[in-house]
């Protein structure tokens, strides 16, 4: 029984997220297709383990996940069969075998996701699947100073829409960092793990604070506040990129 790492980037738009759904939606997922292709190739059903479980549209820059499977067939031959058949917004980065041990999820260290905002007042066309457009100047500062608050160890309840009583709501934030270059605003969010809808909904509420709308003690009462009731506005799917995974 071989063990392989995959390195996978994808464009999320047309696809309702990573992780498997039941029935005739399988193939609209990111693993799904993956798990079709591969279990085509060795003639048997394939299970794929994936980092993270990103959301419907969102996209990735490099999702990890294995998958294990008794044969001689070389990791060089199955990148070369999956990225024949699999449709062109899924890219097989890098294959390799990896310990029998090795899992895509338990095994990551820390996760990284990018957001794209892009500020004028007209919308790119060309970039408007992985942008979130805000015509609005957002004071940028006031955001940097807004999302210290999320550094460290909380219970995200506020910023989640996973309803499980069983799951822990409490997340690692390591860091936020958020910069301005010409008309593009990025927000790179590191942590040890994300809840459902959190990193869209940090990102959402952070814009509010650029926008002038939200304050540093609105978003510390939001997050002492462990309610959904006091959740900020979604940000758009489109601009979220599943960016690095560190093991």
């Amino acid at each position: 029984m071989k063990n392989y790492k995959l390195l996978i980037a994808y464009d999320g738009g047309k696809y309702k997220g990573w992780q498997k759904l039941g029935g005739e939606d399988a193939d609209k997922t990111i693993q799904g297709k993956i798990e079709a292709v591969l279990s085509k190739c060795f003639e048997r059903r394939i299970e794929v383990v994936g980092a993270s479980r990103t959301d419907a549209g969102v996209h990735s820059k490099e999702q990890v996940a294995n998958f294990k499977v008794k044969s001689s067939v070389s990791a060089k031959d199955i990148a070369t069969y999956m990225r024949a058949y699999l449709p062109e917004d899924i890219a097989i980065k890098h294959i390799q075998e990896v310990a029998p041990d090795f899992h895509a999820r338990f095994n990551a260290k820390s996760k990284t996701y990018l957001y794209q905002i892009w500020q004028t007042e007209v919308q790119d066309p060309f970039q408007r699947k992985y942008l979130w457009h805000v015509h609005q100047k957002l004071n940028v500062d006031a955001m940097n100073e807004a999302a210290q608050a999320f550094i460290g160890k909380h219970d995200f309840t506020t910023f989640t829409n996973a309803k499980s009583k069983k799951k822990s709501m409490e997340r690692t934030i390591e860091k936020i960092d958020i910069q301005k270059e010409g008309h593009m605003l990025t927000i790179r969010i590191t942590g040890d793990g994300f809840l459902h809808n959190m990193v869209r909904k940090i990102v959402g509420m952070l814009v509010e604070v650029g926008q002038g709308e939200l304050s540093l003690g609105d978003v510390v009462k939001s997050l002492d506040a462990k309610d959904r009731s006091h959740n900020s506005p979604l940000a758009p799917a489109q601009g979220l990129f599943l960016e690095k995974i560190e093991y």
